[in-house]
C-alpha cells in the first residue's frame, strides 16, 4: 500500500557550505517500495571497515559533518543515513506510520540493501535506541560501537527532562528544529548550521516525524519497541563481542551522564567514557575530537 509522503525540494539545501556531500537514493527497500531514503556514502568504498552513522531526533545526517571527514581521512567507508521523516529522505505526512518497528526495519533493509559489512555502529539519540537493537539481528555485520547520549529504554522510566521534552513537542504548534539545535549546542553551530537543520522541512507539514518521534521513545510499561529494546539489553549485556567506546555531552539533561552511566551497564567490556563538559544532547557538534579519539582506541 503506498504511503502518503511528501519530499522536500532539492533547492532548499543548495546553501550546505559544510555539508557538500552529494546524497545517494534507495527507492527499493523492502517493505518501502513507495518511499525514497537518502544517505551520504563517502570514503573508499573497499575499504575494511565502514561507520554506519545514525542520526536522531529533529536532526539529520547534517549532524555527523564533523566526523565523516575524520573517519575518510583514516581510510574509512561512511554510511549516514536520514531516516524516513528527516532530511533529506521521504517524509510521509501520517504521524501515525511513524513507529519503532517501521524505522528500524527500514534500517535492517538499508543495511542489507548496501551489504555493509564490518560495521561500527555510531549513535545518539534516537539513532542508538533503534541502532542498538539492530546488531543482535545481524550480530556477523557489527564489529565495534561508538555511542553517545542515548539510551535503550525498556519501559522503566526516564528522567525529568525527557517528559518535559516529550509534552513540549506534543503541546507546540510546531517544532522550532534549527533553533533547538542551536540552544542546545551553543557557539558549536552559526546561523547556516541552522538553515541546514531547518532545510527538510519548508513548512510545518513536513514535521511529522519531528512531532511523533518524542510520543514513540519506549519509556512507559507497554510502550511498542519494548520487547526489542529488552532483548537488545541482554544482547549487549550477554554476546556483545565487539569494541566499544563512549562519549557523553555533560549538559545534556534528557540523555546526560547518568542516564549513559545506565546504558554503559548494559554494554559488555564498555570502557569509561569520554566527557564533553561543554557538550550538550547534541554531542557531534564536537565530533571531531571524538571521532579523533575513538579511532586511537579502536586501533584505526
Amino acid at each position: 500500500m503506498a504511503i502518503n509522503a511528501l519530499r522536500t525540494p532539492e533547492d532548499r539545501f543548495s546553501v550546505l557550505p559544510a555539508f557538500s556531500y552529494q546524497p545517494n537514493y534507495v527507492d527499493d527497500l523492502d517493505g518501502y517500495e513507495t518511499l525514497r531514503m537518502a544517505y551520504i556514502d563517502e570514503g573508499d568504498k573497499n575499504a575494511e571497515t565502514t561507520f554506519l552513522c545514525l542520526h536522531g531526533e529533529p536532526s539529520w545526517s547534517y549532524l555527523y559533518r564533523k566526523m565523516i571527514p575524520v573517519f575518510t581521512a583514516a581510510g574509512h567507508r561512511v554510511i549516514a543515513p536520514d531516516l524516513y521523516g528527516f532530511g533529506r529522505s521521504d517524509k510521509p505526512v501520517d504521524e501515525e506510520t511513524y513507529t519503532f518497528e517501521f524505522h528500524r526495519n527500514s534500517l535492517l533493509r538499508l543495511v542489507e540493501r548496501l551489504d555493509l559489512t564490518n560495521i561500527t555502529l555510531v549513535c545518539q539519540d534516537w539513532g542508538g535506541i533503534l541502532g542498538l537493537t539492530l546488531p543482535m539481528e545481524m550480530a556477523s555485520r557489527f564489529t565495534r560501537l561508538l555511542v553517545m547520549n542515548t539510551g535503550l529504554p525498556a519501559g522503566d522510566g526516564a528522567t525529568e527532562g525527557f517528559y518535559r521534552w516529550r509534552g513540549f513537542c506534543a503541546s507546540v504548534p510546531e517544532i522550532p528544529v534549527g533553533g533547538l539545535i542551536a540552544t542546545d549546542a551553543g557557539s558549536a553551530v552559526n546561523m547556516l548550521d541552522v538553515v541546514a537543520y531547518d532545510a527538510p522541512y519548508p513548512d510545518n507539514r513536513y514535521k511529522a516525524g519531528v512531532r511523533r518521534f518524542p510520543q514513540l521513545v519506549p519509556v512507559d510499561p507497554d510502550m511498542p519497541g519494548i520487547d526489542l529494546t529488552t532483548r537488545a539489553r541482554a544482547f549487549w549485556s550477554n554476546e556483545w563481542q565487539g569494541q566499544s567506546f563512549m562519549a557523553v555531552g555533560m549538559k545534556d539533561a534528557v540523555l546526560g551522564e547518568k542516564s549513559m552511566e545506565v546504558l554503559r551497564s548494559f554494554i559488555k567490556g564498555c570502557p569509561p567514557p569520554m566527557k564533553l563538559e561543554q557538550a550538550g544532547h547534541f554531542v557531534q557538534e564536537y565530533g571531531e575530537e571524538i571521532a579523533k579519539q575513538a579511532l586511537i582506541e579502536f586501533g584505526l
